[in-house]
């Protein structure tokens, strides 16, 4: 996106914000045409939210999706949408019984929903859905964490209940929650086969995966006759019919792209003893990206920047 010079600000920058600052909306669904550069009225944190002044904001697959209106059973139809999830940011004013942070506090997290925003001078945030930034973390790096790496842990831990001696299938491991789903399942100490391109078979292997396979041959990881505890479709382009061929009795596949198959497929798998269905729909908790942030100071979770600009203001 294009940088988004700051509005002139006093000293009372947090109590007084502008009225107008720059943010990337759009006002239709579409391509790259629809987004545009625009004036908006600078958000006021209601009760239980902060105001944050962002300086790192990372865009993802859902970003994109829900610009084309792949989403827009979700996301509606009341425009201007804005665009980006994740942030991270300085903290510049507080609602009505916001608790946890201070304001001039250093802050990571996520927005939930589908209508995005963090591509924006200023966003306004749930108190829990932000995280202190820990010393030593950069702008980019706490930007590039929330939305991915929260999306493979409460996948993971939470729907498939992967643990210790656990058996994982990635499917579509190179991407931004593949990476941190790799490291995520491994921490949780499962044995993890990938699947991602031939080109990123190095990768794959480099972040902790004990196997890594290309993802050309649908039936390949079943070869071997291993099933599965859990499955998770990244890339969203499989389905629990193929997944129930590798999983083992109560295993679990998680797909973590919405659509009304598996939500059907949850549904059906909820009524009988058998492998399960699910959908993982991230959630921002501020639990969760201390928790993210425990395994990324022990070493076990590397942030994964595939390009990254830093924006200069003007």
């Amino acid at each position: 996106p294009p940088s988004l010079p700051r509005t002139a600000r006093g000293s009372g920058a947090a109590d007084k914000p502008s009225v107008q600052m720059k943010a990337i909306v759009h006002h239709r669904y579409g391509g790259l045409e629809v987004l545009g550069l625009e004036e908006i009225p600078t958000p006021r944190p209601a009760a239980r939210e902060e105001r944050v002044r962002v300086e790192a904001a990372a865009l993802n697959p859902k970003d994109v999706l829900v610009r084309k209106g792949r989403f827009r059973w979700l996301s509606g139809n009341r425009f201007p949408m804005g665009t980006g999830y994740d942030l991270a940011g300085t903290v510049v004013a507080l609602g009505a019984g916001a608790r946890g942070l201070a304001i001039g506090e250093r802050v990571m997290g996520m927005l939930d929903g589908f209508r995005g925003g963090t591509c924006a001078e200023e966003v306004v945030v749930r108190d829990d859905q932000l995280a202190p930034i820990p010393p030593g973390l950069s702008w980019i790096d706490a930007a590039s964490l929330p939305l991915a790496a929260s999306t493979a842990l409460q996948a993971l831990r939470d729907l498939a209940h992967v643990g210790a001696g656990s058996r994982v299938l990635l499917h579509g491991a190179s991407g931004g929650v593949g990476v941190h789903a790799i490291q995520v399942a491994k921490a949780l100490g499962a044995h993890v086969t990938s699947t991602s391109g031939a080109h990123n078979l190095a990768r794959c292997a480099s972040l902790g995966a004990d196997l890594t396979l290309t993802y050309e041959d649908p039936a390949a990881p079943f070869a071997s006759g291993v099933r599965f505890d859990a499955i998770l479709d990244i890339y969203g382009n499989r389905s629990f019919r193929w997944a129930r061929a590798g999983l083992a009795p109560r295993g679990t596949y998680v797909s973590t792209v919405p659509s009304q198959r598996i939500l059907f497929d949850a549904l059906t798998s909820s009524l009988g003893r058998g492998p399960s269905a699910r959908q993982v729909v991230v959630r921002a908790r501020r639990r969760d990206l201390q928790t993210l942030m425990g395994k990324k100071a022990s070493g076990a979770l590397r942030p994964q920047d595939e390009r990254a600009k830093n924006l200069a203001r003007t």
